[in-house]
């Protein structure tokens, strides 16, 4: 299987926020910003696999800016780290300035999804070969991370997890 670039996995979704999709602030329900993340994720995630991506968790959501009513919300997604079967799809949300064209960001997330083949059973997913520095970080956190929810979930005895407790040693 030919290993990939996180750049061919690349989605960006743009859309507006409508008065319906908003709270009694007027600012975007996070709720809906979710529901964003995970179709611009689950697009990501099957132009990485080129098959059928099913969201797996959410690992990680940071709501640091309200997103007002009327703003241009730009969702960047893109695979970060492949597994067997699983990938790690890293987001990024940005308010986009109407006059300026300037983007302030205001969310990220960090979901993974598993390909799976038409019955529902997952299948082997192309490795990822970082090219940015970012890229690179992202990339050698992804593994961290996934150490630190096997460990959670009771998957992995916290002894073998060797990249966590490389951070601590």
């Amino acid at each position: 299987m030919t290993s990939k670039h996180p750049s061919e996995s690349l989605t960006v979704l743009t859309d507006l926020v409508l008065p319906s999709e908003t709270n009694a602030l007027h600012n975007l329900f996070g709720g809906e910003l979710l529901a964003r993340m995970d179709r611009a994720a689950s697009i990501s995630a099957g132009r990485h696999s080129r098959r059928i991506a099913v969201t797996v968790s959410v690992n990680h959501v940071a709501f640091n800016k309200a997103i007002p009513l009327g703003s241009v919300v730009v969702i960047e997604a893109k695979v970060t780290r492949a597994f067997k079967t699983s990938m790690e799809i890293y987001l990024d949300v940005w308010i986009e300035e109407r006059e300026s064209g300037e983007r302030i960001k205001s969310n990220e997330a960090i979901y993974t999804f598993v390909a799976v083949d038409e019955t529902g059973k997952p299948v082997e997913v192309p490795h990822i070969i970082p090219e940015t520095k970012l890229e690179e970080y992202r990339y050698n956190d992804a593994l961290r991370r996934k150490e630190l929810s096997l460990v959670l979930a009771g998957k992995l005895n916290p002894h073998d997890a060797t990249e966590l407790k490389a951070l601590f040693v």
